[in-house]
């Protein structure tokens, strides 16, 4: 089985099934226990996701075998700091983790980056996150202080030049 990763709107069936499984997995693990179906609604509701097309960001959806199987996105932040971008939105279903998935994930949403211009690459995360915080390190993502307090969630800042 093989790999492709392709720019596609956040809102196309596949991607819209990736952002939600995305947002189940990151809020059962906040809460220890699984998020129910109004939790992720509401999560979803007004989550910013229309910023991931361009010209304020972007989105790629990796496919193992055809099957939608990864996510991510971006959004551009050049009010906050000119040439930047946050990574968001960065999925790989369990059980496609370990098969090379993410770091082409990444490549794809990093060439996404450039082509908007950005130079630089930042995210927040949590640290139960251990999988990405895993991916981000394995993939030249550096651990920087913390850049902004708008997420009450994030623990840990990542960033990397483009």
């Amino acid at each position: 089985m093989t790999w492709t990763v392709t720019a596609e709107r956040y809102d196309t069936p596949d991607a819209t099934v990736l952002r939600r499984d995305y947002y189940d997995e990151v809020a059962s693990r906040y809460w220890q226990r699984p998020a129910t179906e109004a939790e992720i609604a509401e999560g979803l509701t007004d989550d910013g996701a229309d910023l991931l097309l361009p010209p304020t960001g972007g989105f790629v959806v990796g496919r193992h075998g055809g099957r939608a199987a990864s996510c991510a996105g971006l959004v551009l932040t050049e009010e906050a700091l000119p040439g930047s971008a946050e990574l968001t939105r960065v999925y790989v279903r369990p059980e496609f983790r370990g098969t090379g998935g993410g770091g082409l994930l990444l490549a794809a949403i990093e060439e996404e980056a450039r082509t908007l211009g950005v130079r630089l690459l930042r995210l927040d995360t949590r640290l139960d996150l251990v999988e990405a915080r895993g991916l981000y390190a394995k993939h030249g993502y550096g651990e920087v202080p913390a850049f902004h307090r708008r997420n009450p969630y994030a623990e840990v800042w990542f960033a990397k030049e483009l």
